[in-house]
């Protein structure tokens, strides 16, 4: 335990007081991805790697022994609760494990999509509810990165690396999920102000948000490419109402709430990018954030995984422990072929943007498959469990609750399939993914 604490707080004092070494390696870990070549050597042709570098076995590390000493000992009662974990929310935030994508200049840690999807996948290992209610910023937060001004993002970011805050990112309505094209919340242009009227459904963190990312109708007339306005609205602003805590399947410790617009007005200040981009900001956002919901995807089946070989090294039948009969022995051996590709698949969508490439249908191939396969993963391993997977005192019930909406949020499987699609045949070429 001395050892342990001991190792957590040079993580600590690497990550929160001592900016000169990690601004270094920020740097090194942007140019670099998940391959410990860099870049100039990859394009000269000098081969790849896929093991991770120092620094992020470190953050891998830390990440892991937070899951385990912090998350896994409290997700059962949280899940029972379904209280949001605020507690385990401000140790994260302490250690620098929520918010890694904020720039080094407005007091994050410039961390690449790489690093949030190392540090995501032990989260999600520990608790996919908790891990979501950390992650639920990063969603928030890219639009920001992406289409902020300086002021929007010294403001608004600043505030999250400051305190330990939550953001929310609210474009779902209770009439618009998939089809965002859909999307009925308006703004109106009133002097230097926009007024905003609607509602937004299934809003992660909206009931603890300090504040928002809202998209908005600006022009009822326009395709959807141009008919929508991005703003970033503060959560106390009147006219604002949270709705109940939905009661969810899984991930209950999260907050998902609907929130309601009533005439809230928000200073012109506040709109984020150009009249009529709105759209693309928010979709922009998407590229930067499935990996890691993917990387969350990887991580729960992981422990779904873990769990299943435990228990079926040690529940036996017909006189030997069941792992031995091939029935179930296969299951595993599936389970770990798809994590290994589902990481991978992952790790490419995060090395292509942090290269600065356009992703799009590797975050989509990474966040179909990864979130597919843990639903699959965790409905074996209830079935490894037999009556007993079916109860709330083994853990992978859980699991499996847990397990569905990665198939949902960010993008539902099939739509993911829509992108997929597209990407492809929007090329012309016959190999699409050659590479």
């Amino acid at each position: 335990v001395k050892v342990l604490k001991s190792m957590t707080l040079s993580m600590t004092k690497l990550l929160r007081r001592s900016p000169s070494l990690l601004g270094r390696a920020s740097r090194v870990l942007r140019q670099r991805g998940f391959s410990t070549q860099p870049v100039e050597a990859e394009e000269a042709g000098g081969g790849i790697s896929l093991a991770l570098s120092e620094d992020q076995v470190a953050l891998q590390q830390l990440a892991r022994r937070f899951a385990a000493d912090e998350i896994i000992p409290v997700a059962a009662e949280y899940d029972r609760t379904m209280d949001f974990p605020r507690p385990v929310f401000n140790k994260a935030w302490e250690l620098g494990l929520v918010n890694t994508h904020i720039p080094e200049e407005y007091g994050g840690l410039g961390l690449g999509c790489t690093e949030g999807c190392i540090i995501g996948e032990e989260l999600a290992y520990g608790c996919t509810g908790i891990m979501t209610a950390m992650e639920a910023n990063g969603l928030a937060e890219a639009p920001v990165i992406l289409a902020g001004t300086h002021e929007q993002k010294r403001k608004y970011l600043g505030r999250l690396t400051e305190a330990p805050l939550q953001a929310a990112y609210c474009v779902t309505e209770p009439g618009a999920g998939s089809d965002v094209a859909g999307l009925s919340t308006t703004a109106k242009k009133q002097g230097d102000a926009w007024v905003l009227n609607g509602n937004k459904m299934w809003i992660t963190n909206g009931g603890v948000a300090n504040w928002y990312f809202v998209l908005a109708k600006t022009d009822s007339n326009a395709k959807a490419g141009s008919a929508f306005t991005a703003f970033i609205v503060d959560s106390d602003t009147p006219g604002i109402t949270a709705g109940r805590k939905e009661i969810n399947l899984g991930q209950r410790c999260s907050d998902t709430r609907g929130i309601a617009f009533e005439d809230v007005v928000v200073h012109d200040s506040n709109r984020l990018g150009e009249v009529g981009k709105g759209f693309k900001i928010a979709m922009g956002a998407f590229d930067h954030t499935r990996p890691p919901v993917a990387a969350g995807a990887v991580g729960l089946a992981r422990r779904a995984m873990d769990e299943a070989i435990q228990y079926s090294a040690q529940r036996k039948t017909m006189g030997k422990p069941i792992a031995q009969h091939q029935g179930v022995s296969f299951m595993i051996a599936d389970m770990a072929i798809g994590i290994e590709a589902a990481r991978m698949l992952t790790y490419k969508a995060a090395y292509e943007i942090d290269q600065g490439r356009r992703n799009t249908i590797y975050a989509s191939m990474a966040k179909a498959f990864a979130g597919d396969h843990a639903n699959k993963v965790c409905a074996d391993a209830v079935q490894i469990f037999g009556g007993n997977g079916f109860n709330t005192e083994y853990p992978v019930e859980k699991l499996m609750r847990d397990a569905k909406i990665y198939q949902i949020y960010e993008g539902t499987s099939q739509i993911q399939r829509v992108i997929i699609s597209r990407e492809i045949f929007a090329t012309g070429s016959p190999t699409p993914l050659a590479p």
